[in-house]
């Protein structure tokens, strides 16, 4: 998945795009990270009138309408919990409908593992504040 920009109003850190936050399946984070806890995202794409059933174009359109979603719904939950890496383990789509408003859309649950930065790694401070001698 690529990196969502950023809106006027998000003040987060962003990660460059050749630096991912989220790591699905066999792809692992840093070595050195460290682990957080386990956790569970839910997210669901946008709906659409009719059903998915047989309709090629209409599930490829809430599936990626869904990792988009998804995507979002990681970047907010890492830094709600304070982590710096997701790393997916178990995901789970499945299609819903409401008969009422003849609806449909897909809903997504990820098994994931949170990590942060290996606490020993600190970043250098900036010349800037050194050279005025602020502490941090």
């Amino acid at each position: 998945m690529t990196p969502l920009n950023a809106t006027a109003h998000d003040d987060r850190p962003r990660q460059p795009a050749n630096d991912p936050r989220v790591f699905w399946h066999r792809n692992l984070p840093p070595a050195r990270a460290e682990i957080m806890g386990e956790h569970v995202l839910e997210a669901t794409s946008d709906r659409i009138q009719g059903t998915l059933a047989h309709r090629d174009e209409l599930w490829d359109a809430c599936y990626r309408s869904l990792l988009v979603n998804t995507e979002e719904r990681f970047a907010q939950e890492i830094h709600r919990l304070g982590g710096d890496y997701a790393h997916v383990l178990e995901e789970s789509i499945d299609s819903r409908h409401d008969p009422v408003t003849t609806e449909a859309w897909l809903h997504g649950r990820f098994t994931y593992v949170l990590y942060r930065r290996d606490a020993t790694h600190v970043a250098p401070e900036p010349p800037a504040r050194r050279a005025a001698g602020h502490a941090t």
